[in-house]
């Protein structure tokens, strides 16, 4: 029996403009113990449409495609911007990339996306991945995560947010969320704070509420951004 066949599985949809790359993944998927992927697409319109028609949990985006690029497929998904009747859950998007530190990862992020993976990561890394990001975790390819991040903060947004925007926390929260902008794990952060992961979860899910932002790694940007941590420096 497939994955699609277990209860409340993960479902994934598989974007790219190269049908053996989109083959590729999907068989890997496929074979994954509680993911199912429901659909492919080979371009970006593709793509807005069919998570309409299959209400993924995950979509692994490509970024350089023909006709509707990754870019603004990820702004309408992430956006809630999609047409025609609304889907349960606005769906996480993952972008592949064959560049660790490609410009549209940077884009792409502010767009919406949750994180990355490079395409040519181990087969375990792609299902990892999928699950980090349906949980709502931290999603970068542990290679570059600290120079994505801190590369991806010295960039000048068009608005840089201002302090002020953190202002509704708590000085635990504050905490948290100074430790998740370093990269660390739950666990770590519970460590560090002398608190129990399902404390240290509340804190993320309070904060991420509070500022409504989508997941961990929105709430990493807006740290970097808002200069509560600095590039290189200390939280």
């Amino acid at each position: 029996m497939t994955a699609c066949g277990a209860p409340d599985p993960i479902r994934v949809l598989v974007v790219d403009d190269q049908e053996l790359v989109r083959s590729g993944f999907c068989v890997i998927l496929d074979t994954a113990e509680g993911i199912c992927v429901v659909g492919e697409a080979p371009d970006g319109e593709a793509a807005v449409a069919a998570v309409a028609a299959t209400e993924p949990d995950v979509v692994l985006m490509d970024i350089r495609m023909p006709g509707m690029d990754g870019l603004e497929a990820t702004r309408l998904i992430a956006g809630a911007g999609l047409p025609g009747a609304p889907v349960r859950t606005v769906p996480k998007v993952v972008i592949l990339t064959t560049f660790g530190l490609d410009d549209y990862v940077y884009a792409a992020l502010r767009a919406g996306a949750s994180g990355f993976l490079l395409k040519d990561s181990p087969r375990g890394d792609l299902i990892a991945a999928v699950r980090a990001a349906a949980a709502g975790d931290a999603l970068c390819s542990p290679s570059v995560t600290r120079r994505l991040i801190e590369a991806f903060a010295r960039r000048p947004p068009e608005t840089t947010p201002s302090p002020s925007a953190l202002a509704s926390l708590t000085a635990r929260e504050r905490d948290v969320l100074g430790l998740l902008a370093r990269g660390r794990s739950n666990a770590e952060i519970a460590a560090a704070l002398f608190v129990s992961e399902a404390t240290v979860k509340t804190h993320v899910g309070n904060l991420l509420a509070k500022l409504g932002l989508r997941d961990r790694v929105q709430a990493v940007i807006l740290a970097y951004e808002t200069g509560m941590v600095v590039p290189g420096g200390q939280a």
